[in-house]
């Protein structure tokens, strides 16, 4: 591929926090540099954990960060801990070690329902959606936490994606795979996040519909939202993000910008195919 057909969204040399923040717990080989996180509005911060009360360590002192109205990228090799550490971050796991902070407020011990409320959405790889329900009742059931009126988040999200409008009185079952994952992510919109955590949103979809859901996906974050994402088409993703982190066995690897990664050699050797 060349050139970058997302703009330059992922290309800023920003920060992940505001310059003079207090020190990072990341480490970065891919920057050579320590990535500030502390005042990150979404940090799942050192954690270290896995999945039941006895079960092994998944997560060793991870670090995962995003900013206002930024994308945050998680990438690496299969069992790397990509998805463990996004719903880490949703309290879909018990942590043994580290903290996640909301805009300033520590939800560690919160239950992924009241992080909703707080303000996250969360869009699993399957089982995101209600198949035999319309369109149109998925997005209601998105807007489950909801006591004011809804229609404007509705319009906002057909506005976003004009198949679903179109299609807003058919069976969600009966969608192609790009347009259920669409239904899956506005239905997530419905609750009004203030951060949206999206796990391989792209999976098993042709590269044209992936094109087109990193499209959508840049139009959400630059209406304020933080998108975190969990991906397995790498070099594509972080072509999108303002920030990037390769995860192995659970752990940071390298760390900095999707442009920063992307030219990084030993990040293309590893993990982008030279």
């Amino acid at each position: 591929m060349t050139g970058n057909p997302y703009g330059d969204h992922g290309n800023k040399d920003a920060s992940i926090t505001k310059p003079g923040g207090s020190a990072s717990l990341v480490s970065s080989p891919g920057t050579g540099h320590a990535e500030h996180t502390s005042d990150a509005f979404l940090i799942g911060d050192n954690m270290t954990g896995g999945y039941g009360k006895s079960g092994p360590d998944i997560l060793h002192d991870c670090t995962i960060a995003v900013n206002k109205g930024e994308i945050a990228v998680i990438v690496g090799p299969n069992g790397a801990g990509k998805s463990t550490a996004m719903k880490a971050t949703f309290g879909m796991l018990n942590l043994r070690k580290g903290s996640v902070r909301l805009d300033g407020e520590d939800i560690t011990d919160l239950s992924p329902q009241d992080r909703v409320v707080k303000g996250m959405g969360f869009v699993p790889q399957t089982h995101n959606i209600f198949t035999s329900m319309t369109v149109e009742e998925n997005l209601e059931m998105g807007a489950f936490i909801r006591t004011d009126d809804f229609k404007g988040t509705m319009a906002q999200v057909y506005d976003l994606f004009p198949i679903l409008k179109e299609k807003r009185n058919q069976p969600a079952g009966e969608l192609s795979g790009g347009q259920r994952q669409q239904v899956a992510v506005g239905r997530a919109l419905m609750t009004k996040p203030k951060v949206l955590l999206l796990d391989e949103p792209t999976a098993g979809v042709s590269p044209i519909v992936m094109d087109e859901l990193f499209d959508r996906i840049i139009e959400v974050a630059r209406t304020g939202i933080s998108i975190l994402m969990v991906e397995q088409n790498a070099r594509q993703a972080l072509e999108i993000a303002d920030k990037g982190y390769v995860l192995v066995q659970g752990a940071n690897a390298h760390t900095g910008t999707g442009k920063g990664l992307l030219a990084d050699p030993d990040v293309r050797k590893s993990f982008l195919g030279g």
